[in-house]
């Protein structure tokens, strides 16, 4: 399968304008600012005229267009923007007090969980550029040697799950391993579809372990636990459940693939060899090492969400220095990463001056006031069950951004309802990652299959419904002992 984008961005670029899906996004934005500029003007014509405020529930409208367009399809940062657009004309605030919110903001939480993400980005541009992140991948395939084909299973799955741990990214891991995995997975006879499944599967594992990850630091924030805590309430239960159910399925895969003729070329199975270094095998050694002590201070202290900022840079710092990279050479490198990332830190930034914006209207507490009585009175299991299903199908896009949302609208509610920590990292991790798993395609399943070779849409989904199926049946037996 040819990765390859380029012919069908340019069909893309070439539709009209007029598209019907495109114009009614437009036309549920532009009623979105409408309707907050009306409800604006009633609401201080209400207020000069001595009634009451009735502008606190009316703060929810931003969040429910910021939805609505997300799930429509406009991409996730013109969805911000349109729903802060819509939080500004609500609030009407001064120009000094559009500039105070937005000096703020650069301090707030949401931002520095965007600038880990850059950072994260960062030391992904060093590993690729001292070869540490392939070495890792050989390293994991060395172990497993020539053990036999269910030996080299695990090995391809523990050499995905390792790198999307270190790097905090599935498609940006794999796209590194994958010229390594292949011909070792061709040469036993795995065929382009279940050497995908593995791929999948390790990296699955490893995206919910990984412990820099922005959406991952950002469960830990909201939910106020560390790594260790994170680890021992959903991530951990997550990977090892998705390891042994793909231990299982792989082997089926296989033996239906076989039957299509589904292998790799000679060309694709040929090897791939890099030449490797002493500074290399010295810079890797010298990241695992180091690696592995910053996450058992971060499981021994909980410092929180402040450790990455000195984690990310430290390790890139390490990295480069251990593999003798020139400076320039690790300032690009470190650049390229960290570039790639600039429109995610914007979008963080953007989310952060639109909560600061909420929080001036207060539609939380305008809720809590409302629903207090019945909400009390509600099972926290229950609200829990709800929350994790509307931020699976409900709140598309980056998922960093989605725990924030999901924990900055339902975060008060669980609180008052006595929703423990513990059930909170349960319900933003399904919340955040199911989609990963299904029901249905998505940028991780096909990026995979991509790098694999592999054209077999239907067995992928499959293999996120065979892995979403217990991943639910785990978390619930969780949450009810967790809430009972």
């Amino acid at each position: 399968m040819r990765t390859d984008t380029a012919p069908i961005t340019n069909r893309t670029s070439q539709q009209p304008w007029y598209q019907p899906a495109r114009l009614i996004r437009i036309v549920v934005a532009a009623s979105g600012i409408v309707l907050a500029l009306a409800v604006s003007s009633a609401v201080r014509a209400a207020t000069d005229a001595g009634g009451s405020d009735p502008a606190s529930l009316w703060g929810l409208l931003p969040i429910g267009l910021y939805a609505v367009l997300a799930i429509s399809g406009l991409g996730i940062l013109a969805s911000t923007l349109v729903a802060l657009a819509a939080a500004l004309v609500l609030n009407l605030p001064s120009l000094p007090e559009i500039g105070t919110m937005l000096l703020s903001s650069l301090t707030n939480q949401v931002t520095i969980i965007g600038l880990i993400i850059v950072l994260g980005a960062g030391v992904g541009g060093v590993l690729r550029e001292t070869g540490v992140a392939q070495m890792i991948v050989a390293g994991v395939l060395r172990l497993a040697g020539s053990r036999g084909p269910r030996a080299v299973a695990v090995g391809v799955m523990l050499a995905c799950l390792v790198l999307v741990a270190a790097l905090g990214t599935l498609a940006g891991a794999l796209a590194i391993a994958a010229p390594l995995l292949i011909p070792v997975a061709a040469r036993l006879g795995y065929t382009r579809t279940a050497t995908a499944t593995l791929m999948f599967v390790g990296g699955c594992a490893g995206l919910a372990l990984a412990p820099f990850a922005g959406s991952n630091v950002a469960i830990m924030d909201a939910a106020g636990v560390g790594y260790g805590e994170y680890i021992l309430y959903g991530a951990g239960p997550l990977a090892l459940l998705t390891l042994i159910v793909g231990m299982v399925w792989v082997p089926f895969v296989q033996r239906r693939s076989v039957s299509s003729g589904d292998f790799y070329t000679a060309t694709e199975a040929a090897e791939v060899r890099s030449a490797v270094t002493g500074s290399t095998r010295v810079a890797t050694v010298v990241f695992l090492i180091v690696l592995a002590t910053l996450v058992v201070i971060a499981v021994v202290t909980a410092i929180g969400i402040v450790f990455p900022l000195i984690a990310l840079p430290l390790l890139a710092v390490v990295t480069g220095s251990a593999a003798r990279t020139p400076l320039r050479a690790w300032l690009a490198a470190t650049g390229r990463g960290m570039w790639s990332m600039a429109g995610t830190f914007l979008l963080f930034w953007l989310l952060a001056v639109l909560f600061i914006v909420i929080d001036r209207l207060q539609p939380f507490e305008a809720v809590l006031e409302l629903l207090g009585p019945q909400l009390e009175a509600s099972s926290p299991f229950v609200f829990s069950i709800i929350v994790a299903l509307i931020g699976w199908v409900g709140v598309p896009g980056a998922t960093a951004a989605q725990v924030v949302l999901i924990d900055k609208v339902f975060g008060p509610l669980a609180g008052q309802i006595g929703v423990g920590a513990g059930s909170w990292v349960v319900v933003l991790l399904f919340a955040s990652k199911a989609d990963t798993y299904g029901p249905f395609p998505n940028p991780n399943m096909v990026s995979t299959m991509g790098l694999a070779h592999s054209k077999n849409l239907r067995t992928m989904l499959l293999t996120g419904w065979v892995l979403l199926v217990p991943v639910v049946v785990m978390y619930m037996a969780i949450l009810l002992f967790e809430t009972r």
